[in-house]
């Protein structure tokens, strides 16, 4: 066997290629613009910008380096410059493909930063490969904002896959609502009436407030936030206002909470406080043609009747007493099991005109 010479050596020890094969090769150089390939060839390899990543202007000295070994599929064997054009981005879209396939067919949960916010929904990339996530499939409720997603890393499922139309697209909305019904589970396993647990409140309204317990929402009515009068849940309550409630009652899915706890109701003591014969003070809360109703405390109302104002005749309550207006009076009844007690300011000037000495007449 005759001796090859040294440029038949060469020759040999370079390998041919031809488009659509996958090299590997090493990086020799990089610019802003552009990577050149060590392949084994007898020519260098080229990738552009463009072949590179979809990211436009993007500047290849941040994401390669000399040295890097990496893999690409060959575009053109010969780019009429005497190199090697090369496609890292679309064999990495290839490769992103089968394996979206594969997470499609194992309903593998999948984790991506949103790369765009689009009219219509969000937009990631996983390997090259363009991934769209509908509005409707972002959450489990309207997304009026969906801005706050940009750059933002996700967690979705893919739930259709068709390359051929390129169209993949991706579901968080299933995630949240699986996640919601295990959690929603557990708590449920986990809470019973009469339980004081802590919540944080989701949202107010003019009737009450909804408090998130972790899994689902309970309503504390506003007739159950204390054992006073509350006007307006809004003043009481905001969005975010973390919360000690008692449970009420459970209804299926529905969760009835109360701030209104039995060791804190003011007719525990109402008996020896408001006894009868007691001399108490309030404070006007609301009147009627029949009488006004005193607050004596928070949860404890008595009724002062018209009747009892005064010994002056009063046509009605509203003719001599305003809301907020303090007044004494001595207690006249008192019913614990209805949970009533009346109260009389004319019985005050009867013990007043009682108590003073009687006049004498000296002769």
């Amino acid at each position: 066997m005759s001796e090859m010479s040294f440029e038949q050596l060469l020759e040999e020890s370079l390998k041919t290629i031809q488009n659509g094969e996958v090299v590997e090769g090493t990086v020799i150089r990089v610019k802003e613009d552009e990577i050149v390939l060590n392949i084994g060839y007898k020519a260098d390899g080229i990738i552009t910008r463009s072949e590179y990543t979809n990211t436009p202007n993007a500047d290849l000295t941040t994401l390669v380096k000399e040295g890097d070994v990496m893999q690409a599929k060959v575009l053109k064997v010969n780019d009429g410059e005497g190199q090697v054009l090369l496609t890292y981005k679309r064999l990495a879209a290839e490769k992103g493909s089968k394996r979206l396939e594969e997470a499609f067919n194992n309903k593998e949960v999948l984790t991506a930063k949103v790369a765009t916010v689009l009219e219509g929904g969000l937009s990631v990339i996983i390997d090259e490969t363009r991934i769209f996530i509908p509005a409707s499939l972002v959450s489990d409720g309207y997304e009026k904002n969906l801005a706050k997603y940009a750059g933002v890393e996700i967690e979705f499922v893919i739930s259709e896959f068709n390359p051929k139309k390129r169209r993949i697209i991706g579901d968080r909305k299933q995630l949240i609502v699986a996640k919601k019904q295990a959690m929603q589970k557990e708590l449920f396993e986990r809470i019973s009436a009469g339980m004081t647990v802590e919540g944080v409140v989701k949202n107010v309204t003019d009737f009450g407030a909804f408090i998130d317990l972790g899994g689902a929402d309970g309503l504390l009515h506003i007739s159950e936030m204390s054992w006073g009068r509350v006007e307006n849940p809004k003043k009481v309550f905001k969005v975010g206002d973390t919360v000690k409630v008692l449970i009420k009652d459970i209804s299926g899915e529905k969760i009835a909470l109360s701030l209104k706890f039995e060791n804190e109701n003011p007719w525990i003591k109402a008996a020896e406080n408001y006894a009868v014969g007691n001399v108490v003070t309030g404070k006007v809360a609301r009147m009627t043609d029949f009488g006004a109703f005193i607050e004596l405390e928070p949860g404890v109302d008595a009724l002062l009747h018209v009747s009892q104002i005064s010994r002056e005749h009063v046509e009605k309550p509203s003719d001599v007493l305003k809301v907020g207006q303090e007044v004494t009076a001595k207690v006249v009844d008192f019913n614990h099991d209805e949970k009533k007690i009346s109260l009389s300011i004319k019985a005050m000037e009867d013990t007043t005109e009682t108590a003073e000495p009687a006049e004498t007449t000296e002769e």
